[in-house]
Parts: C-alpha cells; sequence; structure tokens
C-alpha cells in the first residue's frame, strides 16, 4: 500500500492556490444514476470501448482485469494474475489493451478483442494511472508529471501539470475527455481537467460526500476511477472498494 501524504501537504498543494486569487472553473458532481461495484474491487483503472466498460484492479495477490456489466457490477469476463503482480491503470489503443503495473516494471498488452495474452514490456516507472488520446498513451507515476509515449513504450514528451503555478503531485487514475486530461489526486475528492500540451489545470471536480457515510466500511478507500463513454457522453465515477458506481453530470459552483 501506498504511504499516504500529510494534511499539511495536500492544504499546500491542493487548496492555497485557491487563495491566491487564481482564476480556474470550478465544478461540483451531481449523481443522476447509481450501479452496484463490487467491493473487492480495488480500482486502478477503468473506462469504456465500443460502449463496454472495463476496469483492472490492484492489490498484490488480487490484481485483475475485468469486462464489466455496468448494471449488476459483476465481471462478464477477468483475468487473473499472479501474486506479485500489482496491477494498475489500464486502456485500450487500436486492438491493444495496455495494462501497468506499481512497483514491477512491467506492462501487459493484449488483445481487447479476445483478452488473449500479447506480450510483457519492461517499463521504467512506477505504473499508476493511464489513458490515450487515440494517439499516444499517456500515463502518470504518482509525481506531477505526464509521460506522453507511443504504442510500444518510447518516451515521447511529458509535462508538469500545474495548478495556479504549483506542480500538482499523486496525479493517479486518467481519463482522456473532450480534448482534456481528467486526473484523480490521490487521496483526495479531487479531480483535475488538464490542459494536455502545457500541464496547466484548467478545471476541477470537487467530488466530495460521493460517496455516502453510510454505504463506507473499514475497507473502503479513496476516490479513483473515471470512465466516460463518447457513445452517450456520460460520466462515470467510483473509488477503491466502492459498493457503487456514480454515472455523474458536473455542474460549475
Amino acid at each position: 500500500m501506498r504511504f499516504l501524504y500529510t494534511i499539511a501537504v495536500f492544504l499546500c498543494a491542493v487548496l492555497v492556490p485557491f487563495r491566491c486569487g487564481a482564476q480556474l472553473k470550478s465544478y461540483r458532481v451531481e449523481v443522476t444514476a447509481e450501479y452496484p461495484h463490487d467491493i473487492t474491487s480495488y480500482t486502478q483503472g477503468l473506462f469504456f470501448h465500443e460502449g463496454q466498460m472495463y476496469e483492472s484492479t490492484g492489490v498484490a495477490g488480487e490484481s485483475t482485469f475485468r469486462k464489466v456489466d455496468i448494471r449488476t457490477g459483476e465481471p462478464l469476463r477477468k483475468l487473473e494474475f499472479a501474486d506479485k503482480y500489482f496491477v494498475e491503470g489500464s486502456v485500450v489503443l487500436g486492438d491493444n489493451l495496455y495494462i501497468l503495473t506499481w512497483h514491477n516494471k512491467v506492462a501487459f498488452v493484449y488483445d481487447i478483442n479476445t483478452l488473449e495474452y500479447k506480450s510483457t514490456w519492461s517499463y521504467p516507472r512506477e505504473g499508476w494511472g493511464l489513458t490515450t488520446d487515440g494517439k499516444s498513451l499517456i500515463a502518470s507515476d504518482g509525481s506531477a508529471v505526464l509521460y506522453f509515449m507511443s504504442p510500444d513504450f518510447k518516451p515521447e514528451r511529458q509535462v508538469t501539470v500545474k495548478l495556479n503555478g504549483r506542480p500538482m503531485r499523486l496525479l493517479n487514475e486518467l481519463e482522456y475527455i473532450d480534448g482534456k486530461i481528467w486526473a484523480n489526486v490521490y487521496t483526495s475528492d479531487m479531480i483535475l481537467i488538464i490542459n494536455p500540451e502545457n500541464g496547466k489545470v484548467e478545471a476541477t471536480v470537487d467530488c466530495s460526500g460521493l460517496l455516502p457515510e453510510k454505504l463506507r466500511r473499514p475497507d473502503t478507500d479513496v476516490l479513483n476511477g473515471i470512465a466516460y463513454n463518447p457513445a452517450d457522453k456520460k460520466l462515470y465515477l467510483t473509488g477503491k472498494n466502492w459498493p457503487r458506481l456514480y454515472e455523474v453530470r458536473i455542474e460549475e459552483k
């Protein structure tokens, strides 16, 4: 398990910029529908491909990749990984499914149509979140940097994500939506909307209170899971070991 950063670091990195008069858009979420989510899913990656939801889940010894029935939260198909692997973010580019690992320094590639294994690649850093703009793989590693790579993991460029000039660490699960990168800030209820060209945070999404206290259990963990379905333009959020998947819309504060 990752060590949590202190409250002081969070206040400095996230809240202080707002007191400095910075002008950026600020949104909150409104729930429009909710669905069951498997409470054993330590959600690391969440995305849609051709109208179907997929999810990668972590924790060494429990890591999986799932084709999910959104109505029930149950897996239609499930890949399980060796106990030594801690699976992280995942995404589809072309016909390839890419899956990162946290500390294992490898990434896996599968055929998304058959879920058959294709290859294993050396990966040079910690794997956290993963998304794509349709041409490049875009990855986070828990720092303030987003890495753009070719489909064969060759580095292309990188950007440092900054909110009002301050680097934003703990970038985790990623989603590419309408030309912007959405990123969970690990251990917080904040999502950042980022310009992929320069790393500037253009908006924040406040997800506090999304999962009610009455649904929380001792093993309920943080918000982590952003999925956008281009087919119907619906947005979904969940968290690690959450019992619910939420369909939401955002509204400006």
